[in-house]
């Protein structure tokens, strides 16, 4: 687990963008509060100029001034000096939802994937929604089927955008029904931690640990300890059994060790007696 210089803010979907707004105020208050400036990456829907108009009108709200939208439809766009020079003066990036799958397709290897990388590194805030959120680890769940146990090949994998290794991240996690695929993608990479984000809930990466926000919870999968897994004998869509897997459930204020892979406890009790 590399350390990681600028926040990662990686939500669930369907975050409030209408009441408290929770979630996008903490990633604004990141981003540097009313003198953010941020930069709306709207690569992954097919609806790019009414959901950026969307993000647009809620970071107003929240009072930021300086805001502007991004779209790739190809790849060429991706590889233009005016795209890198607006994230280089970015003070935080706001991935959309829609199909994880474009963004990785039409970002990946282009002038922007590096300057989106270098950008981090100096501590730019990264933030994404859904399928925006799935894309921000090394490996990513493409699709899956929701809603049933741990079988073989409900879940295709493919490489993400590389801004956290370690986890594989999985949205609109409860309301899904989305565990038995989670599941079944740990098992096949052990050495990855499982996060499944709720919906309205958000995990913020410092470094190697992070903390949640919002109304729901988080889910961390860690089958780093599996005692036993059939995989290797099952066929397409056979039951998988899996012993030995550990499973946190976190809400809002708790914080988990990414390196050591188990919830600060002593932390969040430290700062309820005090």
């Amino acid at each position: 687990m590399s350390e990681q210089r600028g926040a990662l803010v990686i939500i669930g979907g369907a975050e409030d963008k209408r009441g408290n707004m929770t979630i996008l105020r903490e990633f604004v208050r990141l981003a540097g509060g009313t003198h953010a400036r941020i930069v709306v990456m709207t690569v992954a829907t097919e609806l790019p100029l009414e959901v950026g108009a969307d993000y647009i009108d809620v970071f107003e709200k929240i009072g930021v001034e300086d805001v502007r939208t991004f779209d790739v439809s190809a790849r060429e766009a991706a590889d233009r000096d005016s795209a890198c020079r607006a994230i280089e003066k970015a003070t935080g990036v706001f991935f959309t939802g829609g199909e994880q799958l474009r963004i990785t397709t039409l970002l990946g290897g282009t002038q922007v994937d590096s300057a989106l990388h270098t950008a981090h590194e100096r501590g730019v805030v990264l933030a994404g929604t859904s399928a925006g959120a799935s894309m921000m680890s090394s490996t990513m769940i493409v699709e899956g089927v929701g809603d049933t146990n741990p079988r073989v090949g409900i879940v295709h994998m493919a490489p993400g955008m590389e801004f956290i290794d370690g986890i594989v991240i999985d949205q609109h996690f409860a309301q899904r029904g989305r565990l038995g695929r989670l599941l079944s993608a740990v098992a096949q990479y052990p050495h990855h931690l499982g996060l499944g984000i709720d919906e309205d809930t958000a995990v913020i990466v410092r470094n190697t640990e992070f903390e949640v926000i919002g109304r729901g919870a988080v889910s961390v999968v860690d089958a780093g300890s599996l005692t036993f897994s059939n995989l290797g004998d099952l066929q397409n869509n056979d039951a998988l059994a899996l012993c030995g897997v550990k499973l946190h459930i976190l809400p809002a204020g708790y914080q988990f060790s990414l390196r050591e892979r188990k919830p600060n406890l002593e932390r969040l009790t430290r700062s309820g007696n005090e």
